[in-house]
């Protein structure tokens, strides 16, 4: 049997992270299986997530899948837990959309029909918070909103009257979370510092916090259990291509079902590290370069121009290479930072940018125009697209033709992406394969040549 909850917040910057990341790794404290998920188009929160869990966290959203895979998924993860925790994504009606759910936590939660703990920022309020809550407790009847953490409770005076509101408006209070701001994973331009960076001590302080104001094994009591017949999956085959999948401090930002479905579909995922690694690992069949903050360690790769030259030999041998965002600006001729100017890879003739603005966020529908390392003309994907660098170029040079027709969540054309040269695709789109799961048998035929 497995208990399941979904923490949402009122907005994004309530703490939900923090009280998310506090109390899974105060019930693995404690001894549980905690499996954590990820509501939306995170990679961050997931990183923190399995650092405190011990557990890979799994992407759940309403737009990039399908949502009737969504309990499948869910119940693949969940089946050998005995706590599953969804961290939702900005606020609890929050999603792709004004005017529906498709994307929201409150999506999400009806679709796992789970439970949700609410979040709330009570900063310089009192009776006022009640009136809040109250709003997203009653907005969705479909959405069971238990309860609500009351966070950045200022005093014992401060706590008295929240309660004392709440209470008159019969909202349950799950527990009150003192103002302690030193305690959060500090931020940048992507989100959270990632999970690489962190020390374990982090989770520990965090999980010490969420203690003091909730009890813990009280909330857990007041969710329902739940039990899931074992989910038949397809037993991976004996591997026939060896993927090799950028991993350390500047590349880290993965689906984890876009590496399970790649071993489904026949690959043997091998990591390298193109910051701290000489050469990449003999006999590879393709590469998986995924997104990250390259931006941060620009001259350390750079440096390491041996495996810059493996890299960008490997693409004019032919060999398969899939790059999505940080990967794609990795393999383009240098990136310019802050820092400076350093040498990249040197596979697409043009250079990465930083600016002091982001340039792209969004939900992304990709339609290939021509065969690529991910399937034929006409395969369709979803996913997602962050970031603040850019191409500095007036023009894509005729060499680097765009083979993707890109759309936004309305349908609108969403600029050029999807780069082709040789056997090598870039993009700045995080896809999730998911939403097509034949590109994962695609990457692996392309590997096999």
């Amino acid at each position: 049997m497995c208990r399941g909850f979904v923490i949402a917040g009122t907005h994004s910057g309530c703490g939900k992270s923090s009280v998310s990341l506090g109390l899974m790794k105060a019930l693995a404290r404690k001894g549980r299986a905690v499996q954590p998920f990820k509501c939306g188009p995170d990679f961050i929160d997931p990183g923190h997530h399995a650092r405190a869990c011990g557990r890979p966290s799994v992407t759940l959203d309403g737009w990039m899948q399908d949502p009737s895979i969504i309990p499948e998924i869910f119940a693949r993860r969940a089946v050998d837990a005995s706590v599953a925790v969804v961290e939702g994504v900005m606020g609890l009606y929050d999603g792709a959309s004004g005017s529906d759910e498709v994307g929201s936590t409150a999506q999400l939660a009806k679709i796992l029909n789970l439970p949700v703990v609410l979040v709330a920022d009570v900063r310089s309020m009192a009776r006022s918070a009640a009136a809040l809550v109250s709003g997203y407790v009653n907005f969705d009847p479909g959405v069971n909103v238990v309860g609500v953490v009351l966070n950045r409770v200022g005093s014992a005076n401060h706590e008295d009257l929240l309660r004392e509101a709440m209470d008159t408006a019969g909202i349950p209070v799950l527990g009150c979370l003192d103002r302690d701001e030193d305690i959060a994973v500090p931020s940048r331009h992507l989100g959270l510092r990632t999970a690489e960076e962190e020390d374990e001590g982090v989770y520990d302080r965090l999980a010490d916090w969420v203690e003091r104001g909730i009890d813990v094994d009280g909330l857990l009591e007041r969710m329902p259990e739940r039990s899931f017949a074992p989910v038949e999956d397809v037993e991976p085959p004996a591997p026939s291509v060896r993927i090799g999948v950028a991993r350390d401090e500047a590349f880290c930002f993965y689906y984890a079902e876009n590496l399970r479905m790649l071993r489904l579909a026949g690959a043997e995922l091998v990591n390298f590290s193109p910051l701290h690694d000489k050469r990449l690992p003999p006999d590879l069949d393709a590469l998986y370069i995924g997104g990250g903050y390259p931006e941060l360690y620009g001259f350390e790769l750079g440096q390491n121009s041996r495996m810059r030259k493996d890299v960008r030999a490997f693409s004019e041998k032919g060999g398969a290479i899939y790059a999505e965002c940080g990967g794609f600006m990795y393999l383009m001729n240098d990136l310019v930072t802050e820092r400076g100017r350093f040498a990249m890879c040197g596979v697409f003739p043009v250079r990465a940018a930083m600016n002091d603005r982001r340039k792209a966020l969004g939900y992304r529908e990709i339609t290939a125009l021509k065969d690529c390392p991910l399937g034929p003309p006409g395969t369709v994907a979803r996913g997602h697209e962050f970031h603040y660098s850019s191409i500095e170029t007036a023009f894509l040079p005729d060499s680097m033709p765009a083979i993707y027709a890109t759309v936004d969540r309305k349908g609108n054309a969403a600029g050029c992406e999807g780069f082709l040269i040789n056997n090598t695709l870039g993009s700045y789109v995080h896809l999730h394969f998911a939403s097509n799961p034949d590109l994962a048998e695609h990457l692996v035929a392309a590997a096999r040549g």
